[in-house]
């Protein structure tokens, strides 16, 4: 109890000027998944790296610093793939930790063709762990990415598999990361309006329903791009914060995995995409 309450008070030092009282409590929801370690967890889970990862970023995301516990939990946990490799790479660039045998391993992961891992998410994740850590990026993935673009505007997690919403969001992250501009941002961003909702929440794929991840991929898409924010995407995620801080799924389903989705959205609600700044 008493680490809990100096973890909240140093988060409480650490914040961003003008953070609200309302994303204070997401945050205070979010170190109380913290265990003992340095990990984090949903509740009846385990700790993870990816988990732990994704709950940096957003913490990161609302100007709170993780605690050199979460710290040593990265640097010792080896990461099992290339993709959560990347997320690691990620959160430990942004929390101050040492990365250069995470970087030679991604670097290792990278193919002629400029795909990295074994999907175009891992190579869009790829992208954007490169320039977190201000890496530069083989010009071949950026042809691979501009290439599988699909006629919708859209992309998917892999070859030959439909695009959503997320893979896209993600995909215009990292060609803004890269400096791309124009058509492919603008059709890409076509293409993220098409999965909007009258309840101003977006969909993974078309006829699903609005969902509080999507809703927050979106909203980083948008505000990488420099464009103007549908109307009605942070009221809708806004709705769904419960009273705890933590985030509903949407708004028919409670999340099955809190950490993980609060993890998500602060980056949104924080109006900062990736790369973190």
């Amino acid at each position: 109890m008493m680490r809990l309450l100096a973890l909240l008070v140093a988060v409480a030092v650490a914040f961003a000027p003008g953070a609200g009282a309302a994303d204070d409590v997401s945050v205070r929801y979010l170190l109380s998944r913290e265990r003992p370690g340095g990990g984090f967890a949903e509740a009846t889970g385990t700790p993870g790296v990816s988990l732990t990862a994704w709950a940096v970023l957003g913490l990161r995301a609302r100007g709170a610093s993780p605690s050199p516990e979460t710290r040593e939990y990265l640097l010792r946990t080896e990461a099992r793939d290339v993709p959560e490799l990347e997320l690691a790479l990620m959160a430990r660039a942004v929390s101050g930790a040492e990365t250069s045998t995470q970087v030679a391993r991604l670097r290792a992961a990278i193919r002629p063709s400029g795909l990295i891992g074994s999907s175009l998410n891992s190579t869009i994740w790829g992208v954007l762990a490169l320039r977190q850590v201000r890496e530069p990026v083989p010009a071949a993935s950026k042809r691979l990415l501009l290439a599988r673009q699909s006629s919708s505007g859209g992309w998917g997690w892999g070859a030959g598999v439909p695009p959503d919403s997320n893979d896209t969001a993600a995909a215009v992250q990292a060609l803004r990361a890269l400096g791309v501009r124009g058509k492919p941002i603008s059709r890409a961003l076509d293409f993220l309006r098409k999965h909007r909702n009258p309840d101003g929440g977006f969909e993974l794929s078309r006829g699903r329903g609005s969902d509080t991840q999507s809703t927050a991929w979106a909203v980083q898409a948008f505000v990488a791009a420099g464009v103007r924010l549908p109307k009605g995407a942070l009221g809708y995620l806004a709705r769904m914060r419960r009273a705890d801080g933590s985030y509903r799924y949407s708004a028919r389903y409670p999340a099955a995995t809190p950490v993980w989705v609060t993890s998500q959205v602060l980056p949104a609600v924080a109006r900062e995409p990736f790369p973190l700044r």
